[in-house]
């Protein structure tokens, strides 16, 4: 996995007069799972919206595929916090994931029975075909997510960028994200996600990105995800880094 899908050389981003990110290099090879962790504040989440443009960065470049995103944008997929969605705006669930196919049908057409026949088997891979007819606002926060994954899924990107998919969701749901996710690297795909469980960094991903405001390590798990970057990732002792690790 030598080639890069994308990167950032000296990204600063701030709210206001508050630095949320400084000199950021951060890099993510293709066909990786890369996991980017970091304590609340961090700007975890800030750095995906501003590589994705939601976010206006002070200073730096960012490249997907050697290209500025307006080049690439259809080969980019992004699932947003769940919490930013309003759940209970009266719809279902697979008129949900049908949404995700928007951006390549253009202005004037409206979705048909091929782009619904791609949500069903989007719905499928996320073991969410049962409740294709159900009210969104009926759904548990997991299935919830399962959805909304779903819906990044039928836009077919060859990189996705995944913000907190595991957060607050039950374990059936935790599993069947974990499945997808590595049927995608499978198949050739890279994920990027936002992720704050320590224990479970080594089982989802084979990349890391340690990250407090700026990057304090990045590189293959096996490598990269240590007791001391933890600590200086968290500003803690590394004896308290091995129980953050383990009981996260």
């Amino acid at each position: 996995m030598s080639a890069l899908v994308c990167s950032t050389t000296g990204l600063a981003v701030a709210y206001r007069d508050d630095p949320v990110l400084y000199d950021v290099d951060f890099a993510v090879p293709t066909g990786a799972i890369m996991g980017i962790i970091g304590p609340n504040g961090a700007g975890k989440s800030t750095l995906i919206k501003a590589m994705l443009g939601l976010v206006k960065p002070l200073t730096g470049t960012i490249d997907f595929f050697g290209q500025p995103l307006s080049k690439v944008r259809r080969r980019v997929g992004y699932m947003p916090q769940s919490t930013s969605v309003d759940w209970d705006f009266p719809t279902t669930v697979v008129d949900v994931v049908t949404m995700g196919t928007y951006g390549s049908l253009g202005w004037f057409r409206r979705p048909g029975k091929r782009e619904r026949a791609r949500a069903m088997t989007a719905l499928e891979q996320t073991g969410m075909t049962a409740f294709a007819n159900r009210q969104i606002g009926e759904l548990s926060g997991g299935q919830r997510q399962r959805v909304f994954l779903a819906r990044t899924l039928v836009q077919d990107p060859d990189l996705y960028f995944m913000d907190e998919p595991f957060q607050g969701i039950d374990a059936t749901s935790q599993q069947a994200i974990v499945e997808v996710l590595h049927a995608l690297q499978r198949s050739g795909k890279t994920v990027v996600i936002v992720h704050h469980d320590l224990a479970t960094v080594a089982d989802y991903c084979d990349h890391v990105t340690l990250l407090n405001r700026q990057v304090i390590a990045s590189g293959p798990v096996a490598e990269t995800f240590t007791r001391q970057a933890i600590a200086t990732t968290y500003d803690v002792s590394v004896e308290h880094a091995a129980f953050l690790e383990f009981a996260s």
